[in-house]
């Protein structure tokens, strides 16, 4: 499975392992799912993470067993065979080459092509959007925090209305069935070491997946809880329009990480006794970035580090959130440059399928 970019509406399609019937190919994915990276030089467009952050990334999905690095755009037969894949598997929005050709046409004449839905919401290019325009039209507060409507925006295909349904943005809609999907559904284990850690974590990235690896392992954890914070206390401690992703999104990002055994939806900010006995928490982590008092001017892990259950655990890898918005910025007319070509692909693609069919 090729897997350019990186949000988690693409975690779909590593979600489930059954695939539809599609004739004497049904069957279902094998016990080891690659997933294969393709190289930065191959991308539409610049990569908003470099190709080794990539790999970690990916390595760091739930669902993922084994990556292929550098895979070709085009998916061949001789790719497949070469790491023992009996099939490869997209989302249901269409990728080309450079020359409006489709990425998997080998694959697919072959009968070797499986296609899943992917989780509807968001898009890569809305996040871009989201970040090159400082808009807080993604996270809603009161009796909006529900509310779906569709956005007028000039640049980065970031309302429903825009021309392309795959450069556009389909409305997120959060499901008990979606968080089922992403989430394993465990409960912790007579005897396991229960630790909890709470934050933004908006825009998923290797930062925190080696902060969450090593939260886990540093104090030999077995079971991880990440709380996270409504999008009005992440606004409140980060500012501007953070968080980019809203409270929804980044619950779906968090559950697809391996490391992770457990969301707290909407974490209140500081970390109580209430909180710690309720999910039976042995010990509470953060990391090395500063924290900011609760509105009481309390420190919100003052209860823990009374009773002597704080830990610090340094990542040791300095990526943060607002980083990956300097790159984004940084590279602004050439992502809106790639935006703009891939839409324009994907219209024409559009018509042309339209006229074969009359």
């Amino acid at each position: 499975m090729p897997y350019p970019y990186l949000s988690f509406l693409r975690h779909g399609a590593f979600r489930s392992r059954e695939l539809p019937q599609t004739g004497e190919g049904a069957g279902r994915l094998p016990d080891r799912g690659r997933a294969h990276r393709r190289g930065d030089n191959q991308t539409q467009g610049p990569p908003v993470f470099t190709e080794e952050e990539r790999y970690k990334m990916v390595r760091g999905i739930k669902w993922v067993d084994e990556v292929v690095e550098g895979a070709p755009y085009v998916t061949t037969l001789e790719t497949l065979d070469r790491y023992d894949c009996d099939f490869c598997v997209h989302g249901d929005d269409i990728t080309m080459t450079a020359d409006g050709v489709d990425t998997y046409h080998l694959v697919k004449k072959a009968g070797r092509y499986r296609e899943v839905s992917r989780t509807a919401g968001v898009s890569t290019t809305d996040l871009v959007g989201r970040m090159l325009l400082l808009t807080r039209n993604h996270f809603r507060q009161g009796q909006y925090e529900y509310h779906v409507a569709r956005e007028h925006s000039s640049t980065m295909g970031q309302d429903s209305s825009a021309r392309s349904p795959w450069t556009g943005v389909s409305q997120f809609l959060p499901t008990t069935q979606k968080i089922i999907q992403f989430s394993d559904g465990k409960p912790p284990k007579p005897g396991d070491k229960i630790v909890y850690v709470a934050g933004a974590f908006d825009l998923f990235h290797v930062g925190h997946l080696d902060f969450l690896q090593k939260a886990r392992e540093q104090v030999g954890g077995d079971y991880l809880i990440v709380g996270l914070h409504t999008d009005p206390v992440v606004n409140r401690y980060k500012g501007s329009n953070y968080p980019i992703m809203n409270l929804h999104e980044r619950v779906l990002s968090v559950l697809a990480c391996k490391y992770v055994s457990e969301v707290v939806i909407g974490a209140p900010y500081k970390v109580t006794r209430d909180l710690m006995e309720h999910f039976k928490v042995d010990v509470v982590i953060h990391g090395t970035t500063p924290v900011m008092n609760d509105e009481d001017g309390e420190d919100p892990f003052r209860y823990p580090k009374e009773v002597g259950r704080f830990v610090v655990v340094d990542s040791a890898n300095d990526m943060t959130t607002d980083k990956i918005v300097e790159r984004i910025i940084r590279n602004r007319l050439e992502f809106e440059a790639r935006n703009t070509k891939k839409e324009m692909k994907e219209v024409e693609l559009i018509k042309a399928l339209k006229e074969k069919r009359t």
